[in-house]
């Protein structure tokens, strides 16, 4: 599958600045992210690591338009979301930005054929005035479902409208491609197919990439990993080594194993040198008899 520069469009940068996002519940608001800071660069590819219910969907839906954020700031390249109207937003999404969805069903027309779903989803390409940079059945074979390209989506199993619903993200090769939990459903071929595939959108048009994942070989395989922890940007990840990250309020997210040795309200001495800095618990440091 090969693509050329003439279709090439440029990633999308990412910036979330003081972040609050807060769910109504009748016991009270709950809060879903606190104060999120996160730079990403046009044309990175990362993926969104984290337990259940510490916020990376969240995030997702906030990149794609889907909720607003309570406080703070996101921008999207020249895109300021909190300012962009219903009508604004959903433009953003059918020709620049690409949610794919955990659940499939809700990214595919059920009663028409894979083909079909991808054409219908190259149309924001089109409206651009681009030329889609595949069709739909190199697609589809790329993932390993050319023989299948003619069958109503309603008829396929969970696992192979899960990759129909991937290749209908890429198809119009948007400058933001959002993925949440793209090989929960897949067997190890075909996850490795769709990992291909999300490099290749990345590698070959440009596009900015953003996997939500609890698949530890979807994680190793990006460049970058940033993980999300009661609704903070705990730690960051590159190539393999592992980083805490300081918030733009100087906070810091220790590591859980680190939070059992110093839990909340335990006081830490700051101690600099030309490394770095030791934050260090006086009373666990041994005394001079």
């Amino acid at each position: 599958m090969t693509t050329t520069s003439q279709s090439a469009p440029t990633g999308l940068d990412i910036h979330f600045d003081g972040v609050v996002h807060l769910y109504p519940s009748p016991e009270g608001d709950v809060v879903a992210l606190r104060g999120v800071d996160l730079d990403v660069e046009a044309g990175e590819e990362f993926a969104l690591l984290g337990p259940s219910g510490s916020g990376k969907s969240t995030v997702l839906s906030l990149l794609a338009g889907l909720q607003r954020a309570s406080a703070g700031q996101i921008q999207i390249g020249p895109y300021e979301m909190g300012k962009l109207s219903n009508r604004q937003l959903l433009r953003l999404r059918a020709t620049e930005v690409s949610l794919v969805l955990q659940d499939p069903a809700r990214n595919l027309l059920p009663y028409a054929t894979a083909t079909q779903n991808i054409e219908f989803a190259q149309r924001g390409a089109r409206g651009r005035g681009k030329t889609p940079p595949w069709s739909p059945l190199e697609l589809l074979q790329e993932l390993g479902m050319g023989p299948l390209a003619g069958r109503t989506v309603a008829t396929l199993s969970g696992g192979e409208q899960q990759r129909v619903a991937i290749a209908s993200g890429v198809a119009g090769a948007p400058r933001l491609l959002l993925v949440d939990e793209p090989t929960s459903q897949l067997d190890t071929i075909s996850r490795d197919q769709v990992i291909e595939l999300l490099h290749r959108i990345n590698s070959q048009l440009g596009s900015t990439v953003v996997s939500v994942t609890h698949d530890p070989a979807v994680a190793a395989a990006m460049p970058r990993t940033v993980t999300i922890r009661d609704g903070r940007v705990g730690a960051e990840g590159r190539r393999g080594q592992e980083y805490a990250v300081v918030g733009r309020d100087g906070s810091v997210q220790l590591p859980p194993d680190v939070l059992e040795m110093l839990p909340p309200g335990t006081l830490l001495q700051v101690r600099r040198h030309r490394a770095g800095v030791d934050l260090r618990n006086p009373e666990l440091e041994p005394h001079d008899q």
